[in-house]
């Protein structure tokens, strides 16, 4: 079957702590190796990386843009600070509009809150409601996605500076999300545990920072859609053409369980409430993670599926598997040679790793890396879960032996 794929929600090049290659080029390139085809352009509240999507981009219509294949919508994240009833929170959002005019008229507003071209998600001193308004009073059809909504920090239900209740986060706004982003370090089910969510659509994105990493998390549609085509899906649920997400396994996202990176203490929720929140080792407050806080908040037991919620798969990115299997790092030259090999031979990523049936192309990958697919598919792998910023450490094959996590992943 073919698919439409989405990653609605990555970074530039002029955002903080990202990759050069994350330019027009480096995106597209990554997306038709990946087997992506609509991206979010990311970062189009920084005047530089604006004027390069005006001078590359063609407008198709209803909301898509073009280049070299690929589709795109505008998209950009947006960090909020402020105070709440006496607390600092910290929140970030990602918008999305279906034109040029209505996201040039957006940042106008903008620059009387902060500086747009400081970073490429700008950090701007508002409330929700205060975005919410300039947003929909410029674009009545803009998207609202908030983003990564568990990570403790800069997210809507983050554990250090976030929200119990998304209605009090967005007031008489909440009615306008098009979609909730689930981020790395949960997935569906944990989210279907909170019976308030089971009205808004679950997306994941892939947050990339470099080219490598785009559609490590995404969304499959049944078929090509336009801007208000896309919005009108998200905000309807429709499971005839919102197939599926690709999901990371949640326990890999950095912070999954609780801990303290510097002491190096790993805890489940359960553990972290013997020890009443406390490090064990620093005797400071240990930092919350993801599962520990969806717990806090779920009104249903770990299992619960509600009605009209959408599927999902869990994969590991193919480069991934191939470092496994070689006992290297993702971006070592001869992994990225092995990548591209298989790439060339077989088709994008994600026609590799969506294989129901792995028997066509046993013959013609390495028997490790094909051995590591299957033992994807069926579920038979380890993981030492994420925690305080640090990513979990994933084990496919029985003889692997383990290694540190800062050797197995990147920077970004």
């Amino acid at each position: 079957m073919k698919y439409y794929i989405a990653d609605l929600h990555l970074h530039s090049k002029y955002s903080r702590a990202t990759s050069s290659k994350l330019d027009l080029e480096g995106m597209v390139k990554a997306a038709k190796e990946k087997g992506v085809h609509l991206l979010g352009t990311a970062d189009c509240t920084n005047s530089l990386w604006l004027a390069e999507l005006e001078n590359h981009l063609e407008y198709e219509k209803n909301g898509i843009y073009r280049y070299k294949d690929v589709d795109f919508i505008l998209t950009s994240e947006i960090s909020l600070i402020f105070t709440h009833k006496e607390r600092l929170k910290k929140i970030h959002i990602v918008v999305g509009f279906p034109e040029m005019k209505y996201l040039k008229e957006f940042n106008k507003y903008l620059m009387r809150f902060g500086k747009l071209d400081s970073d490429g998600r700008p950090t701007l001193g508002m409330d929700i409601k205060r975005l919410m308004k300039i947003l929909f009073t410029t674009c009545e059809d803009a998207m609202l996605i908030p983003a990564h909504i568990w990570t403790p920090w800069f997210s809507l239900f983050g554990s250090n500076s976030g929200f119990d209740d998304i209605s009090e986060a967005f007031g008489e706004y909440v009615d306008k999300i098009t979609a909730l982003e689930t981020g790395l370090s949960s997935d569906p089910p944990m989210n279907w545990r909170l019976s308030k969510l089971d009205r808004f659509s679950l997306i994941s994105n892939s947050d990339a920072h470099s080219p490598e990493n785009i559609g490590r998390e995404a969304n499959v549609f049944s078929e090509r859609l336009d801007y208000f085509q896309l919005k009108k899906v998200l905000e309807t649920k429709d499971k005839s053409k919102f197939l599926f997400t690709i999901e990371f396994f949640p326990e890999e996202g950095k912070y999954h369980y609780d801990g303290h990176r510097n002491c190096n203490v790993r805890l489940h929720p359960r553990e972290t409430r013997k020890h009443k929140n406390i490090c064990p080792i620093c005797k400071r407050p240990l930092t919350i993670g993801v599962l520990h806080r969806v717990e806090e908040l779920a009104d249903r037991e770990e299992n619960f599926v509600p009605e009209n919620s959408i599927p999902y798969k869990r994969l590991i990115p193919l480069r991934e598997i191939i470092a496994l299997a070689e006992g290297k790092n993702p971006s070592n030259k001869s992994v990225i040679t092995e990548y591209e090999k298989i790439i060339s031979a077989i088709g994008d990523e994600f026609s590799i790793l969506l294989k129901e049936d792995l028997k066509d192309i046993e013959k013609l990958i390495d028997y490790k890396i094909f051995m590591g697919l299957k033992n994807m598919l069926s579920g038979n792998i380890e993981i030492n879960p994420g925690y305080d910023g640090v990513y979990g450490e994933i084990k496919i094959f029985k003889e692997e032996k383990k290694t540190e996590n800062k050797e197995r992943r990147t920077l970004f």
